[in-house]
């Protein structure tokens, strides 16, 4: 699966150039939806906003009211074809769900990802097992307030608002998230991945022993990957000046210098994605942090290995 575009992270950053081109003109939404001949008024919110699939007659109409001509216009037609290509980026997984997608979409457009465990193995790192642990753990609150796939938000750098979407059976939920994984051995180009995990990602109780041990067995595998480098992050290891993070978090960088870094934050009920750049940025210094107060690579493997053993 070669690397592509990052259809929600393009839907973004379309949504920020129209909604910039907008306020170039001095019009108001109501003006251009009025101009344009929309029936629904909201279709320009969404698509301002990053999160509906732009369609690209919709998006030509709006570029001939703005007057946006040449290598501009050519430039924000292939982003907004790279935005709204969701079947043939589709096809790149043998099994997707709703509840995976958003997370696939931003690993397989990026560059270089960094994640922090806190309390469990991030899902790239996942063996089946233990994948399936994890999911049937929150089944019995899927109905409620089930984890959702990560969804631009309604504004620069706020949270999603979508509801969740349905759960698939557990085993097609396992078997997408192993798909996902495909992007970290992909040829050519697989991301640079960076994990800091932390002792109790790895030791406490987010799986039976047995499957705990499967999922050491593979993370030392893994850190013999040229892209992949792994840090543990000890228990009584002090952070910064005795920093605590509150979750786990993912950063997603791209190749195109402008597509927006964008940050990942799981939550029970929602999961959140900020691309504002003093959240990211915070983010970023975070994990610097978490990297310099863990085992280096070398050191994280033996550890690894010893438990193991």
């Amino acid at each position: 699966m070669p690397r592509g575009s990052s259809p929600i992270v393009r839907r973004q950053r379309l949504g920020v150039e129209l909604r910039r081109l907008r306020e170039t003109t001095g019009l108001t939404g109501e003006q251009v939806v009025e101009r344009v001949g929309w029936a629904a008024k909201s279709k320009l919110s969404r698509l301002e906003n990053g999160r509906s699939r732009p369609d690209l007659a919709d998006v030509l109409d709006l570029l001939d009211l703005y007057q946006v001509r040449g290598r501009d216009r050519d430039q924000l037609v292939a982003i907004a074809r790279d935005a709204g290509n969701t079947r043939g980026w589709l096809r790149a997984y043998p099994v997707m769900t709703q509840r995976q997608r958003g997370y696939a979409e931003l690993e397989a457009g990026s560059a270089r990802i960094r994640e922090y465990g806190l309390g469990v193995v991030p899902g790239l790192l996942q063996t089946p097992d233990y994948a399936r642990v994890r999911i049937l753990s929150s089944w019995p609150l899927s109905e409620q307030a089930g984890p959702v796939a990560p969804v631009p938000a309604q504004r620069p750098g706020a949270g999603p608002v979508a509801e969740p979407p349905a759960p698939q059976e557990p085993d097609t939920e396992v078997a997408a998230r192993l798909a996902r994984q495909t992007i970290l051995t992909r040829s050519p180009d697989p991301p640079c991945y960076e994990a800091v995990l932390d002792e109790q990602a790895l030791t406490g109780r987010g799986a039976p022993d047995d499957v705990r041990a499967g999922q050491l067995a593979h993370l030392a595998a893994l850190a013999s990957l040229p892209n992949v480098t792994i840090r543990v992050l000890l228990r009584d290891a002090p952070v910064a000046q005795h920093f605590v993070p509150y979750t786990g978090f993912s950063i997603y960088h791209f190749p195109d210098p402008e597509d927006p870094e964008t940050v990942a934050v799981e939550t029970l009920a929602r999961e959140l994605v900020l691309t504002d750049r003093n959240s990211v940025e915070r983010y970023a210094r975070v994990f610097g942090w978490l990297s310099e107060a863990a085992l280096d690579p070398v050191r994280s493997r033996s550890w690894i290995s010893s438990l193991v053993g």
